[in-house]
C-alpha cells in the first residue's frame, strides 16, 4: 500500500441563510456535512453525485478557496485547516485545481504564455528564461505547441482550452490535482481525449488526482476508488470495480442503473427514484436519502446511519448495520 497523501476527517461547510429587513441569519445550508476520506499517493479518487450534493464544495474546501465550518484536512502530515495564508501559499504549490469551464478560468486578456507563467511568478519559481522554457515544455506535454503560447484563450477550442487549464495546473510540479468536472463542458469525443491525456500525465509525473464529476461512466474510466455523495454526505466509498459491480447503497444502485452500456445485448433495469431532492437548508432527519428510498425502514427516518466498512468498502446505510 502506498502512503497517505491526503486525509480528510469530519469536514463540514455550512453556509448561513440571511434575509429579512434586518438581514439576520435565518438558518444554514449544510453543503458538506461530516465528510471523511483519504487519498493515497499515485491514486485517483473519484467523487460523484447529482447537482447540489456538495462534491464541488468539497474540492474548494480542500484548496481552502472557501473556509471549512469544521473538520480537518491533513496534507503530507500538515494540517491545512489551521495554516496561515503564508504557510498555505507554500502548500498550494503542491495542490492545484482544474476547473469545469476552461474559458472562465483563463484570463481572456492575457496570452497563454502569461497565463501559464503566472503561477511560477506567484511562487517565485525560476528566472524569466526558465519560466518561458517551462511554459513551452508544459504546452508540449498537453498536446499543444510552443507557438500557441502567443495566442489568447478565445482563439482555442473548448478541448484545447481545457488542455491549457491542465498545463497551468502542472506548472508548479504539484503532487495533487483536484479536477472539478474537467470534461463535462466538452463533446464526448473530446472528453475521451482529455481523460486519456490526464491518465498519461499521471503516469509521467506520478500525480495524485481527486476527480469530481456527476458522470459515473467518466469516473469509472479514470478512478481507482469512487466515493458517492448525497446531500452533503459521503454515503458509499469503494474500489472502482467493486463499487460498479457490487453497489450497496440504494442511491448508488439508482445512479448506476442510469449509466448507459455500450453493449446492446445487456439489458439493465432502470431503477426509478421517487420524490424530489430535499433542500440542503432543511435536510431530512436520519438518513438523508430516506425520503426517496424504496428500502426505507423506520430507523432510517430517525437515526443517521453510521458508516460500515469491510474490505475497503464503506457504506452508510442501515441495511448493513451490524449492531
Amino acid at each position: 500500500m502506498s502512503e497517505l497523501l491526503l486525509e480528510v476527517s469530519g469536514l463540514k461547510k455550512y453556509f448561513p441563510i440571511t434575509g429579512g429587513l434586518l438581514g439576520g441569519v435565518k438558518g444554514e445550508v449544510k453543503a458538506v456535512d461530516d465528510v471523511s476520506f483519504h487519498v493515497r499517493k499515485g491514486e485517483t479518487l473519484g467523487i460523484v453525485g447529482e447537482s447540489g450534493c456538495g462534491k464541488s464544495t468539497t474540492g474548494r474546501l480542500l484548496m481552502r478557496l472557501i473556509e471549512a465550518s469544521d473538520g480537518k484536512i491533513v496534507f503530507e502530515d500538515k494540517e491545512i485547516t489551521s495554516m496561515s495564508m503564508s504557510e498555505l501559499r507554500k502548500i498550494r504549490r503542491d495542490i492545484q485545481m482544474v476547473f469545469q469551464d476552461p474559458y472562465a478560468s483563463l484570463n481572456p486578456r492575457h496570452t497563454v504564455e502569461k497565463i501559464l507563467e503566472e503561477p511560477l511568478i506567484v511562487h517565485g519559481i525560476g528566472t524569466k528564461e526558465e519560466r518561458k522554457r517551462r511554459v513551452h515544455e508544459m504546452l508540449e506535454v498537453v498536446g499543444l505547441s510552443s507557438y500557441h503560447a502567443r495566442r489568447y484563450p478565445h482563439q482555442f477550442s473548448g478541448g484545447q482550452r481545457q488542455r491549457i487549464g491542465i498545463a497551468k495546473a502542472l506548472m508548479t510540479k504539484p503532487k495533487l490535482i483536484i479536477a472539478d468536472e474537467p470534461v463535462s463542458a466538452l463533446d464526448v469525443s473530446i472528453q475521451a481525449q482529455v481523460l486519456n491525456l490526464m491518465k498519461d500525465i499521471q503516469k509521467e509525473f506520478g500525480l495524485t488526482y481527486i476527480f469530481i464529476s456527476h458522470d459515473l461512466g467518466v469516473v469509472r474510466h479514470i478512478s481507482d476508488r469512487v466515493g458517492v455523495m448525497y446531500l452533503g454526505r459521503l454515503i458509499e466509498l469503494a474500489d472502482s470495480e467493486e463499487l460498479y459491480e457490487n453497489p450497496k447503497h440504494p442511491y448508488t444502485k439508482v445512479l448506476l442503473s442510469a449509466v448507459p452500456t455500450p453493449d446492446p445485448d445487456i439489458k439493465r433495469e432502470t431503477i426509478l427514484i421517487k420524490g424530489e431532492l430535499p433542500s440542503p437548508a432543511n435536510p431530512p432527519l436520519g438518513c438523508a436519502f430516506h425520503t426517496r428510498c424504496s428500502e426505507c425502514m423506520d430507523i432510517c427516518k430517525t437515526t443517521r446511519p453510521v458508516g460500515q466498512g469491510e474490505n475497503g468498502h464503506f457504506v452508510a446505510c442501515h441495511l448493513y448495520n451490524k449492531e
